[in-house]
């Protein structure tokens, strides 16, 4: 089964509050899943990865044999598909996660999408950032 993951994730202050996006849809272009996580303070990279890790996870959950990765993170593209060094000792961690995950799957793609085309996931993280903000009020 092949899935499509689209991921973002968001930090306010950079570092500060940060949440990850995960949107999944299947072939038809159906959201199958949706959802944010708080990630407490953290960079803006450090959201972008967990969004990916967070989605790879859940598309194991359902089935999926393929994906298809979508993320408005040039970085976390570049890095993942090996066309950039992983540098920060953090990072470096995350991406053996990520790596180590797509590693499950049949085939995976990671594909770097403008801002705009990535409005469902961006909408997770700011619903769950406003969430966490309302919450501590």
């Amino acid at each position: 089964m092949k899935l499509f993951l689209f991921t973002d994730g968001g930090s306010r202050g950079n570092p500060g509050p940060a949440a990850s996006g995960v949107v999944i849809k299947n072939e038809k272009n159906e959201t199958l899943c949706s959802f944010g996580e708080f990630l407490g303070q953290q960079t803006n990279n450090f959201a972008e990865y967990t969004a990916i890790i967070s989605g790879l996870k859940k598309c194991l959950e359902l089935g999926a044999t393929e994906v298809v990765c979508k993320t408005d993170s040039k970085l976390v593209v570049e890095q993942l598909n090996q066309n950039w060094k992983v540098k920060h000792p953090d990072m470096q961690k995350l991406f053996v996660e990520a790596y180590n995950l797509i590693q499950k799957f049949k085939k995976v793609e990671i594909k770097h999408v403008y801002r705009e085309d990535n409005k469902e996931a961006d909408a997770q993280v700011n619903n769950c950032l406003d969430s966490h903000y309302n919450n501590t009020k």
